[in-house]
């Protein structure tokens, strides 16, 4: 297979698995080279995604490594993919590599867990909204630099609206809700896009009010992109500073936690959506 100059987020995750997997078995790269016919840097270059690796050599290779996890196994040969790259390619050479990322690896997420605190999540805002919130970026952005992001943010928001599309929910503090990104005029449109979206039948949106139960947050914003197994999820922290990908076994369970108890201080759907229209119509 030719080397890879740039490997996608989903190849680099995949050669990690199979790393795991084989130190897992306590196995060096020279050893499973041996046991798949081949050498020590065919190994390694698997690993490192900078070659591909078919299905037999991926079933090869499980098998090699004794991991009889048929879920797990068939995950990764998903991860395995075809040849195109999608849309999200076209813009990375203008935006940073993790947001990048986040788009490929939401795509083929089979379901999608967000909680914001202080903005409405990306998949629901509106272009008006999201140029408000790229306007107040620290360092500020350039003017075509924002007009890259909304057109990434809107391009993103495709996969709640395809066939089969994904189950979506996100958990929304009450303090979202009423910043006035953009002034008045923009935030009661965007909250009445939030109440439109929310009456979709894949997409769940929960508040927590106010005068609701504390839940552990610190304000940083998490989206949960799970995979076809629990191992292959992958968990975004939106921070001041930047978005941090993370997929290591500890802190997604963290996430998975975080997650169940905001979405459990939430308000139950109907009520959420009763409050949004009680704050956009005082607006």
């Amino acid at each position: 297979m030719p080397v890879r100059n740039s490997p996608t987020a989903r190849q680099l995750r995949l050669g990690a698995e199979l790393r795991k997997l084989r130190e897992r078995a306590g196995m060096t790269s020279t050893e499973a080279g041996r046991l798949l016919g081949t050498n020590q840097t065919q190994i390694s270059n698997i690993e490192a995604s900078r070659i591909g690796v078919s299905v037999d050599r991926l079933r090869t290779l499980a098998r090699n490594y004794s991991c009889s996890d048929e879920p797990l196994i068939n995950g990764l040969i998903s991860m395995i993919g075809d040849r195109k790259r999608g849309w999200w390619e076209e813009h990375r050479d203008h935006l940073p590599a993790n947001l990048i990322d986040l788009a490929e690896i939401e795509h083929y997420a089979t379901g999608v867990r967000v909680s914001q605190v202080i903005n409405i999540p990306g998949l629901l805002q509106t272009p008006e909204y999201a140029r408000a919130i790229f306007r107040e970026a620290v360092p500020p952005l350039l003017p075509h630099e924002i007009e890259y992001r909304i057109s990434h943010r809107i391009k993103r928001q495709a996969i709640l609206f395809r066939d089969a599309p994904p189950p979506y929910t996100a958990t929304i503090h009450e303090a979202a809700l009423r910043m006035q990104f953009g002034g008045p005029a923009a935030s009661k449109a965007q909250l009445d896009h939030v109440i439109n979206m929310s009456e979709l039948d894949n997409v769940t949106v929960l508040v927590i009010p106010f005068d609701g139960t504390s839940f552990p947050s610190a304000g940083h914003g998490i989206d949960y992109l799970q995979g076809p197994v629990p191992q292959l999820d992958t968990a975004l922290i939106d921070t001041a500073h930047n978005g941090t990908l993370i997929d290591a076994t500890a802190q997604l369970e963290r996430c998975r936690l975080v997650l169940d108890r905001m979405e459990g201080a939430a308000l139950k759907p109907d009520p959420s959506r009763d409050l949004i229209r009680r704050i956009a119509q005082g607006i």
